[in-house]
């Protein structure tokens, strides 16, 4: 990739497992991960005649409060009928999600990464065939502080480009757990941090109910820049899973 610009990254990836050291306090583990889903996917450019791709992500992670880390596997699928060829998979972070590595994977360089974007890494997968998938361990942080998204591009192998690409979609939670162990958050769903601390009282009346839009207003602003990286091409198909 030439320009920050550039709708498509690239970089290369390999298959990866997650080793026990998940379940080590100050990491949230995978066990929290909800039902994989393709939500907030969509087709950009035409994949070759008898090959589909999609990709999952867990419908629910869990935030160590303490350190920030969590884990996220990130799944890519050719659900058609024929070899994918030579393609790769893009992990990559925003706003407060910050991608911090995906085993065996290359991490995409700053001046490479797309705009409005804070880490990635990129994947070579040699061929996918008609109804595999592959699953990737991600280890990545979160700022409890703020939204956070990822993004799952699956591109042709030179990256010139993007058969399927899934988000940036955003992980989050409308009820903020600041003094439990860890932060349950739920795909699709913008991140509301915490509120005024405990010695604060409760707001009440028309100023609480302002609250809502404020935030509706601002996770709607931080989508739009997230989102100018592929949004010059034609307007994809959505697909929810």
């Amino acid at each position: 990739m030439s320009s920050r610009r550039t709708a498509v990254v690239a970089g290369p990836l390999v298959a990866a497992s997650f080793s026990a050291v998940l379940i080590l306090s100050g990491t949230a583990g995978a066990e929290d991960e909800g039902p994989a889903s393709s939500k907030g996917g969509k087709v950009v450019d035409e994949a070759p005649a008898g090959v589909e791709f999609t990709t999952l992500l867990p419908g629910k992670i869990s935030v160590d409060n303490a350190s920030e880390k969590t884990a996220i596997t990130a799944t890519v699928k050719n659900e058609g009928t024929k070899d994918s060829g030579k393609t790769r998979l893009l992990v990559v972070g925003f706003d407060g999600l910050v991608v911090k590595n995906v085993e065996g994977c290359s991490a995409i360089a700053e001046k490479d990464l797309p705009e409005g974007s804070n880490s990635g890494f990129a994947c070579p997968l040699d061929r996918l065939a008609a109804g595999e998938s592959k699953s990737f361990a991600v280890d990545a942080t979160y700022d409890l502080g703020k939204t956070g998204k990822i993004c799952l591009p699956v591109q042709t192998g030179d990256g010139k480009k993007t058969f399927w690409q899934q988000g940036p979609v955003p992980f989050g939670t409308t009820n903020p757990s600041p003094d439990a162990p860890a932060t349950p958050l739920l795909l699709g769903t913008d991140n509301e941090p915490a509120g005024p601390g405990r010695e604060e009282l409760p707001r009440t009346g028309p100023a609480r109910d302002l609250l809502p839009l404020g935030a509706a207003g601002a996770s709607l602003l931080a989508a739009g820049v997230a989102g100018l990286w592929w949004s010059q091409r034609r307007r994809p198909a959505v697909r929810e899973g």
